[in-house]
This record gives structure tokens, C-alpha cells and sequence, in this order.
């Protein structure tokens, strides 16, 4: 049994690894695997498979009569459970690109508020929300304006500024 359960460790150690240093082994081999450790030989699907094999044969042996054969038997097809859904699952995260990332330009025409107050023609900071998030940027205005005031954006004039202009109501 104590086999099982050092492999069941082991696999979960692998797993530590591969979060700690992704990539790092498909690197060492300068490509020469060529992008064979993606999918069915990644890190992640490989220690999934050994910390089953390892526990689920614990497991098998500890509770039934089957033997040291028969906990190996049960520890591979769980193992092998594993490595598969753990293939599942990356696969189904990676492929999750269906939204654009939002852009600069998506802030054109949303309105936030003076967090610092903006002089004619300078910079001051406001507050508005892109895709739902809080986003605190410089902004310019032509016309001073106060601070708490409500403001429109008119245009993004980098990734970190925009110009606005105060609303009127």
C-alpha cells in the first residue's frame, strides 16, 4: 500500500510542478518533442493519471480483497479516468475565446466621473467602468472640470488616457 500512496504524492507533486513551472520542459527540449507534451503528454494529465493510479490503488487494496493486481488494475482504469478529464478540462479552458478582449476604443461614449479635477486643456483623472470593471485614467478636457462632475468620453487618447467633456443636463 505504501507504494500506492507514494505514487498518489508523487502525482500530486508533479501537479505542483507543472503549475509552478509551465512550460519550463517543452523549453528544455528546444522543440525537439515539437509540441508533443500538449494534450494527451502534458503535466497536468500525467499527474492526474499517477495520483489516481496511486490513490485509487490505495484505495482498492485498503477496502477490498482484490490484491496487489487487481488495486493495480483499478488504479490505472481510475488513473486513466483522470488523465482523460483532465485533458477535458484544459482543453475546454484554453478553447474559451469566444469575447474579444475589450479595447480602448470601448470606453468612446461611456460616461465616469472627475476623481481629479481637470483644468482647461490638462490633465486630471476620472473614474469609469469598462466592461463592468472600475478603470481609473488620466483624462483631458478642453474645458475645466470639477471634481465629482459626470463626464462623457469623447475619445481614447492612449491605453492609460482619454478626453472627455463634462455632461450637460
Amino acid at each position: 500500500m505504501n507504494w500506492f500512496v507514494g505514487l498518489g504524492i508523487a502525482g500530486l507533486v508533479v501537479l505542483l510542478f507543472s503549475l509552478i513551472f509551465d512550460g519550463v520542459l517543452e523549453g528544455l527540449f528546444g522543440g525537439l518533442l515539437d509540441g508533443m507534451l500538449d494534450g494527451f503528454l502534458s503535466l497536468p494529465v500525467i499527474a492526474g493519471f499517477v495520483s489516481m493510479l496511486g490513490f485509487g490503488g490505495a484505495i482498492t487494496l485498503g477496502t477490498t480483497g482484490l490484491g496487489v493486481t487487481g488495486a493495480t488494475a483499478v488504479g490505472v482504469l481510475t488513473g486513466v479516468a483522470a488523465g482523460w478529464l483532465t485533458w477535458r478540462f484544459s482543453r475546454a479552458l484554453m478553447d474559451d475565446q469566444d469575447a474579444a478582449a475589450p479595447r480602448g476604443g470601448d470606453l468612446v461614449g461611456s460616461s465616469g466621473s472627475v476623481v481629479t479635477a481637470i483644468p482647461a486643456g490638462g490633465y486630471g483623472e476620472v473614474m469609469v467602468y469598462l466592461a463592468g470593471q472600475p478603470l481609473k485614467l488620466a483624462a483631458k478636457s478642453q474645458v475645466p472640470v470639477a471634481r465629482g462632475a459626470e463626464v462623457w468620453v469623447e475619445s481614447a487618447l492612449s491605453a492609460t488616457s482619454v478626453s472627455v467633456r463634462p455632461v450637460e443636463r
